[in-house]
């Protein structure tokens, strides 16, 4: 025998040993079929690719993993003084009376929630700013400083009680950045205390808490504070499902560090069935966006044990847990992704007019991306300052969750032939698929028509196994695929043309270890009219037509969206008011400017969603009359082509000073400007600036100075209303400070509105 052949052998005899385990646990009812699994499972210096595919296919969600994972759709809510000043960030000195809150309706939040088919709902008790939503006996900045209820109210003790009442499950974002703490003359953050051993929670005179439990940690002064608040949160609120630590920091100070596993001690011990997200128990999806990978595993490589780690990464990343991926890590556990993005344009409520909200189409097509992409749908509603939910979320929370229903709660599958173990509603009941197996037949009492199919593995006691999987349908006398996809862990939803078939059949293509499959079912997904695409041409003409649904395949050759807008019709308006059945027909471009347009399909007379376009003075007079710098690719003009994908950038370090001027043509009256930030690349948003008039170009105007917050993670437009309206023929956009302290700006599209 060769040295290398030495070698091999520890690999060989562990794979074999693997796969006698396997072997070794098999029942003469697959029913009883136990593996050992576990959460997290170390791969040794001698595992081959073969065995840490093998571990790979073991490893398991712990309870409140599995939990969370069942939840499926769930809510955020932000909430705090940025609702009052309209800012994405606050910056943490904002007077606790600019909270300055009337009217709360937690009912009407979780009335709302339940109508979409939300189970569990996050709120901010404390954001980035440091105020707090609760009754805290730690600090005086929040709510208990505020005019709302005269400093008694208490937001996250309504939310608690109708949280029961809706049998919703409730959660709570802490964030671990505090902004008024680093502020604060006396504020503890970053300020260098010394670590000593102390009681958890800190008695306070005159509010003793009825849960007695105490803790002794070695920390400072602000972990300290902020492990008095977390007790406060997980013992007098109810049950805790979802404790939520965000990563960002706008601000930091006196190198502050977080003793997170003293943090996970205490919701361990306080709130036993709380998921933590941003640490080892649930992780960011790596976007803001709703975007879902096509392929997401939930078995994550990491290079230390996630169990003993006090600090974790973003995983942000296209591919995060192939095989490859696997291959590089030292330990492997289970963390399912939570998709999140908000349903208004930001996190926080600023307005009715200029927000703007995604429609149902959007919201339903991230709902099947994500639950049925192996992943958790988290999505923000923001309360307005009403302290309600607007009509206008509402109503597509509303539409969503009749969708869901109309769509998920009718199983086609219902009294088909098939294999029991997969047809029926019991979570305990699961199929293995051996060699003989691996292609699955269902028949169906009648034809049906059908669009929709869901499969789920049994991830609770076998993990994710399947990689690549196929679905046929018997349609005139053959098998005809349906569509091709990749793994499918807790959920996949698979969406295709709509079929007439009595006969589905599922092949299992490629796995990591023996599939094992808990549910499958089949479903009709009634067409709407398409979402719409408003676009105006660097010549000024609008187009209207439907944008392309998010789908991953083209069956047969065919234009999906063709297929889905049959008979389809387009009406729109350009006068503020709604389009209906009886507004004008679309026909081709038209010249339109300074305006809104608004537009809807109809298909057989059912409407679809409303799209809408606010346009500016039209572009193609104007001239660039100067610009600090720029690159030869992404030069000046392309801030007023029409274009969002295309953008002026300045250049890096070239001069501290950055702005643009342009020539508009003739005089105009402006009372307003959009600044379109480009979404191609994380930096160069324009946070702060100075806007200047001028007559011949010569001589110059400041107008007013503008700040937009959370451009980073929140690239959209946003529109500045000047306080006075002016005259002016020539416009300078002077930046005063760059997001995230890059040294270069980028503009991909400026309006201006008279």
């Amino acid at each position: 025998m060769t040295k290398s052949t030495l070698k091999k052998v520890p690999s060989i005899l562990k794979l074999l040993m693997l796969l006698f385990l396997v072997a070794s646990c098999r029942e003469e009812t697959t029913k009883n079929l136990i593996y050992t699994t576990q959460n997290t499972i170390k791969i040794d210096e001698d595992d081959s690719r073969d065995s840490i595919i093998l571990k790979a296919a073991h490893v398991v969600p712990s309870k409140n993993q599995m939990n969370a994972l069942k939840d499926e759709f769930i809510a955020f809510v932000h909430f705090g003084p940025n609702t009052f000043t309209k800012l994405e960030w606050g910056n943490g000195m904002e007077d606790p009376s600019v909270f300055n809150l009337k009217n709360l309706d937690t009912d009407q939040w979780c009335r709302a929630m339940k109508d979409a088919g939300m189970k569990k709902v996050i709120i901010t008790a404390k954001h980035h700013d440091g105020f707090v939503l609760w009754q805290s006996r730690y600090t005086k900045h929040g709510v208990m400083s505020s005019p709302f209820q005269n400093g008694e109210g208490d937001i996250l003790k309504e939310l608690s009680k109708s949280c029961e009442k809706y049998g919703i499950k409730l959660g709570v974002y802490l964030s671990p950045a505090d902004l008024y703490q680093i502020e604060n003359k006396d504020g503890l953050y970053g300020n260098l205390s010394e670590y000593t051993v102390r009681t958890i929670p800190r008695a306070v005179e005159g509010r003793p808490f009825e849960n007695k439990t105490t803790f002794e940690f070695e920390v400072d002064d602000y972990n300290e504070y902020f492990l008095n608040q977390l007790f406060e949160l997980l013992t007098e609120y109810g049950p805790i499902d979802e404790v939520w630590f965000d990563g960002a920091h706008p601000k930091r100070k006196g190198g502050q560090q977080y003793k997170y596993r003293d943090w996970k001690k205490l919701i361990t011990a306080l709130a036993p069935d709380a998921v933590v997200f941003g640490k080892e128990g649930t992780r960011w999806c790596g976007n803001e966006a709703g975007a879902t990978r096509e392929t997401e595993w939930n078995i994550i490589p990491y290079a230390e044990d996630p169990r003993t780690m006090n600090l974790f990464a973003d995983i942000t990343g296209e591919d995060v847990a192939s095989v490859d991926k696997l291959m590089k890590g030292k330990y492997l556990h289970y963390q399912p992704a939570e998709t999140n993005t908000s349903i208004r344009e930001g996190w926080f409520y600023r307005n009715e007019d200029e927000q703007k909200v995604r429609n149902t189409d959007d919201v339903f097509d991230i709902y099947e991306r994500s639950v049925g992409g192996n992943s958790i749908f988290l999505l923000n509603i923001p309360p307005n300052r009403e302290g309600k939910f607007s009509d206008k979320d509402v109503k597509v929370l509303k539409e969503t969750g009749i969708r869901i229903n109309e769509t998920y709660g009718i199983d086609l599958l219902e009294n088909a032939d098939g294999p029991a173990e997969l047809l029926d509603t019991d979570e305990d009941s699961f199929l293995v698929l051996d060699n003989d197996k691996l292609i699955l037949e269902f028949t169906l009492p009648k034809e049906v028509k059908i669009n929709r199919f869901t499969i789920q593995e049994d991830v609770k006691r076998h993990g994710e196994r399947v990689s690549r999987h196929a679905l046929d349908a018997w349609v005139d006398g053959s098998w005809q695929e349906l569509v091709l996809s990749t793994n499918i862990g807790y959920k996949r939803i698979l969406r295709f043309p709509e079929v007439a078939t009595n006969k589905l059949r599922l092949r299992i293509l490629d796995f990591r270890a023996i599939p094992v499959l808990q549910n499958v079912s089949a479903h009709f997904y009634k067409s709407r009219p398409p979402v719409l695409d408003i676009h105006r041409s660097e010549a000024g003409l609008v187009d209207i037509a439907p944008k392309m649904a998010d789908f991953k395949w083209k069956p047969h050759g065919e234009n999906a969206s063709g297929n889905l807008t049959k008979g389809m019709k387009i009406v729109y308006t350009t006068n503020g008011e709604e389009p209906n059945e009886s507004s004008t027909i679309f026909s081709k471009p038209f010249s339109f400017a300074n305006g809104t347009v608004k537009a809807l399909a109809i298909i057989n007379q059912d409407l679809g969603s409303v799209a809408q376009l606010s346009l500016g003075l039209q572009k193609n007079n104007w001239k660039a009359v100067k610009a600090s710098s720029n690159y030869e690719d992404h030069h000046v003009n392309l801030l007023f082509d029409e274009n969002k994908d295309s953008y002026w950038l300045s250049k890096e370090g070239v001069d501290e000073d950055h702005y643009v001027t342009l020539d508009l043509g003739d005089e105009t009256e402006i009372s307003a400007f959009k600044y379109t930030p480009t979404s191609t690349i994380s930096t160069g948003m324009i946070e702060k600036g100075i806007i200047y008039s001028s007559m011949d170009g010569i001589h110059w105007q400041a107008e007013e100075t503008f700040e937009f917050g959370n451009l980073i993670n929140d690239p959209t437009g946003r529109l500045f209303k000047f306080k006075k309206s002016f005259s002016t023929r020539y416009v300078k956009l002077q930046v005063v400070e760059i997001a995230g302290g890059n040294s270069s700006a980028a503009i991909a599209e400026l309006d201006f509105f008279k």
